[in-house]
């Protein structure tokens, strides 16, 4: 039996455990009133809402971002946040995605925690002698496929304003789904977060139903430092506050309970890592803020408590110019939440201002359409460093290396492949494009590695079948002196060449071709695979060394 067969029987397998499960505990709980409730929130007992904004969401990454067709190499970088000079970027990028992985993790998270928002909206009014055809506003069809969708597309359009940085990707709209939930049903929310755990399985175990594995050095980032914290932190809160005027409407006998609201709210947190507060500082390098974190999610759960559990008893009242009034408690804490929404969304406003400066780039460049690509080591992040501030011993002005790619027409500066991630792999794609298009540009480096010392090399990027190299590194000297001499690897854009120091004299020699010797000033290179040796009285010492990839 060949492998097909058996993977798909595989497949079936899994499917089939899972129909199986829920149809045995359903026939024997058959006293639940789980349909018939959600019957009296929800048409037909389905979220509607829910599986039109997936069913967007998916059209988004298969017509837009040209999915449909590559399907594990979308387009990204057009349909970031980069400005708000660029609408584009604004409208797209909170319904856009970076892999298909992203996606799938996203509609996870809508599957499993947007039902619960929508249950807790419902399609039906709950209020008393409140007609559901009475109007539009009552209309569960309307509710349903039309205000609860439009909802989501208002959530993620701020979530893209009030973003800092080029963000893509649904979890700001996720993460509101989720404080709905949470404010609401919050052990249910922790649970629906198991619940997306095992549906990632499920997708895993359908697409790969047996993984062969084992070590290999891999490049890795600081897994936090790949997490859009402030976006999640706005799209949570703004979901707390919808969640929060749902459920006050409530009578206070059927609100959470404040010990399981406080207990969801911080696992929640604390599982979705909104601790993880870091800083870029350049060079590929991250700080992680955990102790701040930990305390950001301590006090967060303890307001949501506050603003949702607490009485309608007066605080205190005020009266001015003839007018009065009562502030209640949990308004304050309402309050509270609210101006932590605009502290956190108010620093984009005028980063989101700024957008990519004329001029040259540094290093040589290759044009594509619109788009500038090149490759540069040390330069200033025109990403980071468009507002120029120092607080905490922080910086945004950071440099940057990598592949650079600028479009001053989008508003776009980026280091779309960093230094290390290109010398790890050797070759990378850059993918550009826009509506209806969409270009590829190779990056790919090339060098030697110098006994004793780093590496020399030089990188090229490649278009429509042509190539050109467009950076090559500083000379790199052996470590070790070869009979009074010193031996350079010096790059340049056609190719390397071999220098031989001698006090205040030196030779050049051309780099030898495979199977091939070169001398100079009496040291002979020799060039054998993947190495180069150098030979001198009787003596033969590996000198250099081919980069080699994962």
């Amino acid at each position: 039996m060949d492998s097909l067969p058996v993977e798909l029987l595989q497949r079936v397998g899994v499917v089939a455990a899972f129909v199986v499960s829920v149809a045995v505990v359903l026939l024997l709980d058959r006293r639940s009133s789980l349909l018939a409730s959600l019957r009296r929130r929800l048409i037909l007992g389905v979220p509607w809402g829910t599986l039109v904004s997936a069913a967007f969401v998916l059209a988004v990454y298969l017509l837009v971002q040209g999915g449909y067709d590559h399907w594990y190499s979308p387009v990204t970088i057009p349909f970031r946040a980069w400005s708000y000079f660029y609408p584009l970027g604004i409208a797209t990028a909170a319904f856009s995605h970076g892999s298909a992985g992203h996606l799938v993790g996203n509609l996870v998270g809508t599957l499993t925690l947007a039902p619960l928002a929508e249950y807790a909206w419902g399609h039906f009014p709950r209020g008393r002698g409140a007609h559901s055809f009475s109007s539009l506003r009552t209309n569960p069809y309307v509710r349903a496929f039309v205000a609860f969708p439009v909802a989501v597309v208002v959530v993620g359009l701020l979530t893209s304003i009030f973003a800092i940085g080029p963000i893509i990707g649904f979890s700001g709209v996720v993460f509101a789904f989720a404080g709905v939930a949470l404010v609401n049903y919050p052990l249910g929310t922790v649970i629906a977060l198991a619940g997306g755990s095992a549906l990632r399985l499920v997708y895993s175990a359908l697409r790969n139903p047996v993984l062969t594995a084992s070590g290999r050095p891999t490049y890795v980032t600081p897994w936090w430092a790949d997490i859009a914290i402030q976006g999640h932190a706005i799209g949570l809160l703004i979901g707390v506050l919808i969640g929060l005027a749902i459920v006050r409407r409530r009578q206070q006998a059927a609100r959470p309970s404040a010990r399981r609201l406080w207990l969801g709210a911080l696992l929640f947190s604390v599982e979705q890592s909104l601790w993880a507060v870091y800083w870029f500082r350049g060079g590929e390098t991250f700080v992680l803020y955990r102790a701040v974190g930990v305390i950001l999610v301590a006090a967060l759960a303890l307001i949501i408590v506050f603003a949702v559990v607490t009485r309608d008893d007066p605080l205190f009242s005020w009266e001015l110019l003839g007018d009065s009034g009562v502030v209640r408690n949990w308004q304050v804490a309402a309050g509270i939440l609210l101006l932590s929404t605009a502290a956190l969304a108010g620093p984009a406003v005028p980063a989101n201002l700024y957008t990519a400066e004329s001029g040259d780039l540094a290093g040589e460049e290759i044009e594509v359409r619109d788009y500038e690509v090149t490759y540069a080591e040390n330069v200033e992040n025109g990403l980071v460093a468009t507002v120029d501030v120092e607080a905490f011993g922080e910086t945004t002005g950071v440099n940057t290396s990598g592949v650079i790619v600028r479009s001053e027409q989008r508003g776009i500066w980026t280091t779309a492949v960093s230094r290390g991630r290109l010398a790890f792999d050797g070759r990378r794609a850059v993918r550009l494009g826009g509506v209806g298009w969409r270009e590829t540009v190779t990056a790919q480096r090339g060098g030697w590695r110098v006994l004793g010392n780093s590496s020399a090399y030089r990188v090229a990027l490649g278009h429509n079948n042509t190539t050109r190299v467009v950076y090559a590194s500083d000379p790199v000297t052996a470590s070790p002196t070869l009979d009074g001499r010193n031996v350079t690897v010096v790059p340049n854009k056609s190719g390397y060449l071999l220098r031989v120091t001698e006090g205040n004299t030196s030779t050049d020699a051309r780099f030898p071709t495979q199977n091939e010797s070169v001398t100079a000033d009496g040291l002979t290179f020799t060039r054998n695979n993947s190495s180069v040796y150098v030979s001198y009285n009787r003596t033969r010492v590996q000198l250099l060394e081919r980069e080699s990839y994962e």
